[in-house]
């Protein structure tokens, strides 16, 4: 494959504003998606609502946006189906850990093999700039204008917590190092979580580009993956510094691997051997 070749680049008029961070989460999806030598029809995008949520839109794949909130049960639908797919959920924070909390719960505990890459900038970019589940307490907004007054949600201790077999980190102004944890996400056997921190320009005056990019820095190359403890340690450090990285990583069954019928044979969409009874249930509901 040429070096310069984009398989996946849509070339489509985006709805962005210039200098969005998204721009950068794209592109470093794109280059990812190809240096790993996949095809576009190898490959589902998935997503709620949002401007994060747009990504399906402007990649040349195979796409599906749900509800708000809704972006893994689809993707979790899309996998156990046709278990040969990538499939790829991209979505904002406020898409992912609010309205899709309880999905990114229980899609971590079933360990759906699935890449979700959440585009966090800290704020409700589409719905005009209120405060997000990450917003810092303090944060003032067009709606909480004295201030936020609740803790921010840590996505990375969460995930870490309820057991998560791979969690990470990283910056849309660092191309090279989100192209390589996107990679490594990907191609990770179960859920992986990669969250990513954005500028949003329009709304986040506080989390700008500048703002991230005097806090973030990469763990060690000492650092070991593997030690839960210590990975939900170094996941409470926010403030000055940022630490970016897979911070936890572990090799643990995924759900179709522990379910008889979706381990063994063909991939669900590839069976045929019930359509008549299959055809025949959908029938009585229509």
């Amino acid at each position: 494959m040429e070096a310069n070749h984009n398989r996946f680049n849509k070339c489509s008029e985006t709805a962005w504003c210039p200098g969005c961070g998204n721009f950068g989460i794209l592109n470093a999806l794109e280059k990812a998606l190809n240096e790993l030598g996949l095809l576009p029809h190898e490959v589902v995008i998935c997503a709620g609502i949002g401007q994060a949520a747009k990504t399906p839109q402007y990649i040349n794949a195979n796409g599906f946006n749900g509800l708000h909130g809704r972006a893994l049960p689809p993707a979790t639908g899309i996998k156990i189906a046709n278990k040969h797919l990538k499939v790829i959920v991209n979505s904002g924070e406020g898409d992912s850990y609010g309205e899709g909390g309880n999905h990114f719960m229980h899609t971590i505990r079933r360990n759906i093999d699935i890449a979700h890459f959440v585009h966090n900038n800290q704020i409700y970019g589409l719905t005009k700039g209120q405060a997000s589940p990450t917003s810092d307490m303090g944060f003032a907004t067009g709606i909480q204008t004295q201030g936020v007054v609740t803790e921010p949600l840590n996505p990375i201790a969460l995930a870490i917590t309820l057991g998560a077999s791979f969690v990470a980190r990283s910056f849309s102004g660092d191309a090279e190092h989100l192209k390589k944890v996107m990679k490594e996400a990907i191609m990770h056997n179960g859920y992986a979580l990669v969250d990513i921190l954005q500028p949003c320009i329009s709304f986040n005056k506080v989390n700008t580009f500048k703002y991230y990019k005097e806090r973030v820095y990469h763990l060690e190359e000492t650092y070991d993956a593997t030690d839960k403890q210590k990975a939900f340690k170094r996941a409470q450090e926010w403030g000055d510094k940022i630490p970016m990285g897979i911070f936890y990583k572990q090799k643990k069954p995924t759900y179709t691997e522990c379910v008889d019928c979706l381990k063994k044979g063909p991939a669900l969409v590839d069976t045929t051997e019930d359509l008549e009874k299959i055809e025949k249930f959908m029938d009585e509901f229509c």
